[in-house]
């Protein structure tokens, strides 16, 4: 990392979790305080944990309607057959442990004035404080992608299902068949992860069917890690993959799910397999509550995370507008914390303190290769700011070795995540 050494990096974002999710003491009180927790994912999981390790006289119930997790995170891996689905999933037993009140159900309306939920179970939950992690939905950007040609051409972008799908089409693709990645337009989830998912699929590819090609049919000009992405690209899969940015064409608008072709304007792009990921925004819980501004998404107080919109509520993870944090779930187990720590001040009477969060991203680019970028960020005149000199991104010129290194550390803080989420 370029003028930040990762033992810096380390001491520093181990600062920042202290700040963020422990620089206050442990409480204990008489007094039930409820809060209610909407999604089980990485920011909604890690809130819950926190809350009840600082003051386990809160009542914390958390709503996910499933009952295992899959982690968007590393589930690329599962794309080129070097990772099985069952190491990216998680219960909500660690939760439980914790004390947390898991219902399996699903939020169908959240009422600010009235202070409740209520799930399509029947429930009505209330709560003093509300944290909603919605995760994001999809934005109707590509004509014909509806929830039939989803299972034609998945977007594997919510973890599970879908991914399992993807990975049956690439091992069903006859060798020297073309598969297509249509990456969407910013904001979205994970800003490195179709690239990454593109490094992934190229290594199966050419394990198992090196006549095969990988288009990235792009909306976008410019994409995270842009450079190194694209020294990968040419040090790996010269051969393999080709990029099309939206200046060449790339912004696909169409799809003919059962012609199996991608349409950017009036080009047709016929492929045997097509990952179509879609221009995206707040889940849908936070659109219906009426906690996201015209974008989309949910603007917040950068120091707690309270919606700007509806007082009492927090919006955290990949829902919330936290720019400059990106939307990945590093950020979002960040968020989480700050959220929490938060939460428990103003439960207990006291105004937050100003947060300090961290992101750090790994993606696995090639046989014993990966690649970094990680930040630190701080409240500066009221809004989310990045820490000046703080954070680095891998060198374009690092050794083998240390990319082998960063593949190990990616592999590291992969386990320590799901442990220090969910555990």
């Amino acid at each position: 990392m370029a003028n930040f050494t990762r033992r810096k990096f380390l001491q520093v974002t181990g600062g920042a979790v202290a700040v963020s999710s422990l620089g206050f003491p442990a409480i204990v009180g008489a007094a039930s305080k409820k809060v209610v927790i909407v999604g089980g994912g990485v920011g909604g999981a890690t809130a819950a944990k926190y809350i009840r390790m600082a003051d386990d006289s809160i009542d914390v119930t958390l709503i996910e309607p499933n009952t295992e997790y899959y982690t968007c995170f590393m589930s690329n891996e599962v794309l080129s057959g070097h990772r099985k689905m069952d190491s990216i999933r998680v219960t909500y037993d660690g939760l439980k442990g914790h004390g947390v009140n898991v219902v399996h159900d699903t939020v169908t309306a959240i009422d600010p004035a009235g202070k409740s939920v209520t799930t399509a179970g029947g429930q009505s939950i209330a709560y003093d404080r509300c944290i909603v992690a919605p995760g994001i939905s999809f934005k109707d950007n590509i004509e014909g992608y509806d929830d039939a040609a989803m299972a034609a051409m998945p977007h594997a972008w919510k973890a599970g299902e879908q991914t399992v799908l993807l990975r049956k089409q690439l091992e069903a693709m006859p060798d020297g068949g073309v598969v297509a990645i249509a990456a969407p337009p910013n904001p979205f989830r994970c800003p490195p992860g179709p690239y990454e998912r593109a490094t992934q699929i190229a290594m199966y590819l050419q394990a198992k069917k090196p006549k095969s090609k990988l288009m990235i049919f792009d909306a976008k000009d410019k994409f995270s890690k842009m450079g190194l992405f694209k020294q990968a690209f040419e040090r790996y899969y010269k051969d393999t993959i080709e990029w099309v940015g939206a200046a060449d064409g790339g912004a696909i608008t169409r799809v003919d799910a059962a012609g199996g072709t991608l349409y950017a304007g009036d080009a047709a792009h016929k492929v045997d397999v097509a990952n179509v990921i879609p221009a995206q925004q707040a889940g849908a819980i936070a659109i219906k509550a009426g906690l996201t501004d015209d974008s989309g998404w949910c603007p917040i107080d950068g120091r707690s995370f309270e919606s700007t919109i509806h007082k009492g509520v927090h919006v955290i993870g990949d829902a919330s507008i936290a720019k400059p944090l990106p939307k990945s779930g590093y950020a979002a187990n960040s968020e989480g914390k700050t959220c929490a720590a938060a939460v428990v001040e103003l439960l207990n009477g006291r105004e937050p303190g100003d947060p300090s969060l961290v992101n750090t991203c790994y993606s696995v680019v090639g046989p014993e290769d990966a690649i970094s970028v990680a930040m630190v960020y701080d409240l500066k005149d009221g809004k989310l700011s990045k820490v000046e000199g703080s954070g680095g991104l891998t060198s374009a010129d690092s050794s083998p070795e240390m990319r082998a290194r960063e593949v190990q550390y990616a592999y590291s803080w992969f386990e320590n995540i799901k442990k220090d989420t969910w555990g």
